[in-house]
């Protein structure tokens, strides 16, 4: 069973040359945070909850209204993720 890639999703890489397998952190990672709805679902379906789970959060960076979908969907607190207690300890400049 196999999941078409869309091209523009994966704009600096050809889409035949990704292995689901070998690089399912970047696809999970980059289906997450840019893909439609229908790409998050075939996805799922793919990869299954658990392993996109154990990706999400282990993930170095993301967005916050990813982090909040994600916190809903896996039902897991935002602080259980990698990426924010990342942003924790890297805090930005104030937004003026």
């Amino acid at each position: 069973m196999s999941f078409k890639l869309r091209q523009s999703l994966f704009w600096d890489s050809d889409v035949r040359t990704i292995d689901l397998q070998k690089h399912k952190t970047a696809v999970i990672e980059r289906i997450i945070m840019r893909g439609h709805l229908d790409e998050f679902r075939a996805m799922m379906e793919f990869y299954g909850k658990d392993v996109v789970k154990e990706v999400v959060l282990n993930a170095r960076w993301l967005d916050k209204v990813t982090l909040a979908f994600c916190c809903t969907i896996f039902d897991v607190p935002k602080t259980a993720f990698r990426c924010y207690r990342l942003a924790q300890s890297n805090p930005e400049h104030w937004s003026y």
